[in-house]
């Protein structure tokens, strides 16, 4: 069993003075693989006081200071991708497939902020007024336990780019990561108190990052319910924030779509991740008078997909990441059941053979109403609805009849009609007959997904505060 009993502060790994232990278990087994020594809020205060120290000196430094700080970053994570890989599929069940696509985007960020940075222009001219564009400040850095290291390399590429210096509370939950990661900030050099990474709870150490006043700025990836708690307290302080929040995705399948291509990248969009991903895309939109053909064909599709151990390369879908999180996706198929939609595939319970784990069968209701709760509440979990529409004008309806606005999908054979569609989405990114992603294209939501962009220029802008220089 791996004890991990220091965090990362000011250039050093230390013992916290909090004393409090987690347990950690494995979602295949629910055995223990790990014990992970949480920090306090001084333990917090001494990471904020470091990096406060630090950006005296990193808030001056030159573009090509901070290009070379990023290429020593991407350089140190590449060498450990194995490692990031393994420890991803281990600590929270992610699929081998995914947890490497996701390492690859990691290493991606870096490259992508470095390119931006290269070009972008931090004093202007606007106006009758010089325009210089500085460092925020300390950016306190919460993130959740699903691509816990993704998101810390999207955040400190930005943040470095910017020349802030950061405070990254990681998950709890993904304590053996987070250790991996801070190992390869050390090893690349990065001088002391620029990145310092606390492990602690949500009410402790992101509480005391949410109100001090020696953090100029949160960003935050995670629930829609704790960002607005996070968004609440930072008011005080009058922290600028940047909240990716939950998702509620619509991938819609126009009627020209051909379905033999769309209906197997509609399911992977659905469950990405397990489906566990912010932008997962888990309401299928589709065309009425199609429906008995989309049914047949995503039951297939499902029925071949093998829900299993997320180490073996060909496992499409793996176990939650906790009891908690499994009895959470439990309860919405029993609801979907309970509500009247149509019980395609899967269904309550595990898969014969995973009952050890936090497996829950790849499910899918259809005839769903979206009023329903299924149709409007994040899961977090394999559970796809598909919804049928009349005309493209309801298809639109029911797509942006949502509280959320992340990531939305569009399937067609015209493409300048899927565009046409897609631009009237509310959604932050739209991706059409397909799943892509780019590093440098924003990402964020609207309505209750989020405040703020990350990725690229718009994301780097983010970081920094705008003075105008007049007279």
């Amino acid at each position: 069993m791996k004890v991990i009993d220091k965090i990362y502060v000011n250039g050093e790994f230390i013992r916290p003075e909090g004393q409090e232990k987690l347990a950690l278990l494995s979602p295949v087994t629910n055995e223990q693989i790990a014990e992970v020594a949480l920090a306090n809020e001084k333990d917090t205060q001494n990471a904020i006081a470091a990096a406060k120290a630090a950006f005296k000196s990193f808030s001056k430094s030159s573009r090509e200071t901070r290009i070379s700080y990023l290429e020593k970053l991407r350089a140190a994570i590449e060498r450990r991708e194995k490692d990031l890989v393994d420890v991803m599929v281990e600590e929270y069940g992610g699929t081998y497939q995914f947890c490497s696509m996701i390492t690859h985007f990691a290493l991606d960020d870096f490259d992508a902020m470095i390119d931006v940075l290269k070009d972008f222009s931090f004093q202007r001219t606007t106006g009758k007024a010089k325009v210089q564009l500085q460092p925020v400040g300390v950016v306190g850095i919460i993130i959740p336990w699903n691509m816990s290291n993704g998101f810390i390399c999207t955040k400190i590429a930005t943040a470095i780019a910017a020349g802030c210096t950061v405070v990254i509370k990681p998950s709890e939950l993904s304590a053996q990561q987070t250790q991996i990661m801070a190992e390869c900030i050390h090893e690349a050099g990065i001088p002391a108190g620029i990145i310092n990474f606390v492990n602690g709870m949500g009410d402790v150490v992101g509480a005391e990052l949410t109100r001090n006043r020696d953090i100029q700025k949160i960003a935050f990836t995670g629930s829609t319910g704790v960002g607005k708690i996070i968004a609440k307290g930072a008011v005080d302080s009058l922290k600028r924030v940047t909240l990716e929040l939950g998702g509620k995705s619509p991938n819609v399948i126009l009627e020209d779509a051909d379905l033999e291509k769309a209906i197997p990248t509609a399911v992977m969009a659905a469950y990405l991740n397990s489906g566990q991903a912010c932008a997962a895309g888990t309401r299928l939109i589709v065309p009425e008078r199609k429906l008995d053909q989309v049914n047949a064909l995503v039951k297939a599709v499902v029925e071949h997909m093998k829900v299993g151990i997320p180490s073996d390369a060909d496992t499409a879908v793996g176990p939650i990441v906790s009891q908690k999180q499994f009895e959470r996706v439990q309860s919405y198929i029993e609801i979907g059941i309970a509500e009247g939609a149509t019980l395609l595939t899967g269904g309550p319970g595990k898969p014969e053979g995973l009952e050890a784990g936090n497996f829950t069968k790849a499910t899918v209701f259809t005839n769903v109403d979206n009023k329903m709760r299924i149709a409007q509440e994040e899961i977090f979990g394999p559970v796809l609805a598909i919804i049928p529409y009349k005309d493209e004008e309801e298809a639109l309806a029911i797509a942006n009849d949502t509280d959320y606005g992340l990531a939305a999908y569009v399937f067609s054979e015209d493409r300048a009609k899927a565009e046409a569609f897609a631009s009237h989405i509310d959604a932050g990114r739209v991706c059409i007959n397909g799943l892509a992603h780019d590093s440098k294209t924003p990402f964020g939501g609207f309505k209750q997904s989020g405040i703020g962009r990350e990725y690229g220029e718009f994301g780097l802008e983010e970081y920094l505060e705008a003075k105008a220089i007049l007279g």
